[in-house]
């Protein structure tokens, strides 16, 4: 390629014809003024945009309080658990069977708390079953001796012949039956949290609150 080929583009040079006009230099001002405008425009309603979007988001207070989660159980069959979180924390459900219920009555012996004298439960739930409805348990999942999440071990004998079915900690060995109770000799001080809750029709159940009055 020859230099004569070579085109110089945007040259000072006054006599080059290829240099633009004024009227050119005017033109690309002016188109660059209109795009700079709309761009700052669209910055500037972005920006005022932002703390209306922002109003329709939770705040990080209402984030902390946790709201009341809701739960329908129609699908949960006898014997098995679901697990729901609930401010931070897991929150199991157990739809206990009749032979489940059983083993409760037959270990008060062996637990620290059998009547759930430690406030670890809403009033309605101080009872021998710590639920509402029998058949349903509610807990909070995580162990009363330093956080851990306990494993459920329903079946009788699974960990052992004088295994009665319930939770056990693998952190340090805690146990708790099958209404959270937990068992003397273990590292576990009390029993497992039962949350507030309350039934809203016979298959849905509200976890957080109380029923509300009135």
């Amino acid at each position: 390629m020859n230099q004569d080929d070579i085109k110089v583009i945007n040259s000072n040079d006054p006599n080059d014809n290829n240099s633009p006009t004024e009227e050119e230099i005017d033109e690309q001002r002016r188109q660059f003024l209109l795009t700079s405008t709309g761009i700052l425009g669209g910055v500037g309603v972005a920006c005022a945009l932002t703390p209306f979007v922002s109003s329709w988001l939770p705040s990080a207070q209402a984030e902390a309080a946790g709201a009341p989660v809701q739960v329908d159980l129609s699908k949960l069959e006898p014997g098995q658990q679901v697990t729901v979180e609930w401010r931070g924390k897991p929150v199991w459900i157990i739809r206990r069977t009749k032979e489940m219920l059983e083993t409760l009555k037959g270990a008060e012996e062996q637990l620290r708390d059998p009547k759930s004298l430690v406030e670890q439960q809403p009033v309605y739930a101080q009872n021998q079953y710590r639920s509402i409805n029998p058949e349903y348990l509610v807990l909070v999942g995580i162990c009363t001796h330093l956080g851990c999440s306990p494993k459920y071990f329903p079946i009788v004998n699974e960990l052992g012949p004088h295994w009665v079915g319930g939770f056990y900690c693998p952190c340090h060995g805690s146990t708790f039956d099958l209404a959270g109770r937990v068992f003397k000799g273990v590292p576990a001080p009390i029993n497992l949290e039962v949350p507030p809750y309350y039934f809203l029709s016979e298959h849905v159940i509200v976890i957080g609150e109380d029923k509300k009055q009135g």
